[in-house]
């Protein structure tokens, strides 16, 4: 499989420039250099940078916000000043937002239009860090009706950026929240600088165990990782939306292990490599409301799977959003969990 150098192993932002309270103290504060340093010294090769259309462009009157360019620049000096490479990602866009099941976007060619603007713009501006810089079109596209939607959008902004940033590696992902099983409904890629990407918080029913976010999740249901399927599919009827027992139809083992973990993956890795593709997982993660020896055995099982496979990969997430590696509940096994990033 085609390998996607200088991404192997990183870290996410989340809630630095996305998903949080957009003020000049909250970006000032929630990420500093000194953040950068550390995620280095792990040994990481890369951070995954979320930002949010609002992040750059006025809501009000689509004008461009230097003020918030400004801390996209500054993560890319930091990144180069202790040697991490970068992946711009946005997040939420105009009229789509993954988290509250906005989709005007897809349907509206003015929304689009925005996009397409948003992205001439950021590929204007970095598109010369092609060496160590990333493009991510968005985030987590929930609907599965809107393949042939989304695989239109991506053609389009792939031409509009491909006129600034010929070289930049672009990263697509499939539809049900970038799926790993939906991965070969993306259209072959465009050029020979396209990368796939997929989330991965399987079983759900375990990385996100008393989600406050998660329709019909209560907040004192725990389980635990392994676990065999019965169980898992049993919970997952109980506290899931339907869509979320797929998974059990896709996968074929009497075990959630890493053999599951390994068959979950197998389809995608085929696709990337019958069309000369890298594939890389920017998102995985456990919830902190998880016990800490199952989270340390999820982490211990995916690194395994990654490694075997060869699958570039981005934890969930350095710091909050109830999956900080730095957070408080992490600590006791922080060190063991670096070690498998």
């Amino acid at each position: 499989m085609k390998k996607f150098i200088g991404y192997q192993r990183g870290i996410n932002l989340g809630g630095w420039l996305s998903q949080c309270e957009h003020t000049t103290e909250h970006y000032e504060t929630f990420i500093v250099e000194e953040d950068i340093k550390q995620i280095a010294s792990w040994g990481l090769d890369h951070v995954r940078l979320p930002i949010d259309y609002e992040l750059v462009r006025s809501i009000e009157d689509d004008s461009f916000k230097e003020d918030g360019f400004k801390y996209i620049n500054r993560c890319l000096d930091w990144c180069e000043k202790y040697y991490l490479n970068m992946i711009l990602d946005l997040h939420k866009t105009a009229g789509y937002s993954f988290d509250e099941k906005e989709n005007d976007f897809f349907h509206s060619e003015i929304l689009q239009d925005k996009f397409y603007s948003l992205w001439d713009e950021l590929s204007k501006r970095y598109g010369k860090y092609s060496n160590r810089l990333c493009f991510e079109l968005l985030n987590e596209v929930v609907d599965e009706k809107l393949v042939s939607i989304w695989n239109r959008i991506i053609r389009n902004t792939m031409k509009i950026i491909r006129m600034n940033a010929p070289i930049t590696k672009v990263l697509v992902g499939g539809v049900r929240n970038n799926s790993v099983f939906w991965t070969a409904h993306l259209e072959n890629p465009y050029d020979q600088n396209m990368v796939y990407t997929f989330h991965f918080y399987e079983p759900l029913i375990f990385t996100h165990q008393a989600a406050y976010w998660v329709d019909k999740m209560t907040p004192d249901f725990s389980t635990e990782y392994p676990s065999d399927r019965e169980t898992y599919l049993k919970e997952t009827k109980q506290y899931l939306p339907p869509e979320h027992l797929e998974l059990y139809d896709l996968v074929d083992t009497t075990k959630i292990d890493r053999t599951f973990i390994e068959k979950a993956f197998t389809d995608a890795v085929l696709i990337a490599e019958q069309r000369g593709v890298p594939i890389y997982c920017g998102e995985y993660g456990v919830i902190d409301r998880a016990s800490l020896e199952s989270t340390l055995n999820w982490y211990t099982e995916m690194n395994y799977v990654f490694e075997k496979m060869q699958i570039a990969r981005a934890a969930w997430t350095y710091k909050g959003k109830d999956f900080g590696i730095t957070d408080e509940h992490y600590a006791p096994i922080r060190e063991k969990l670096i070690q498998l990033l």
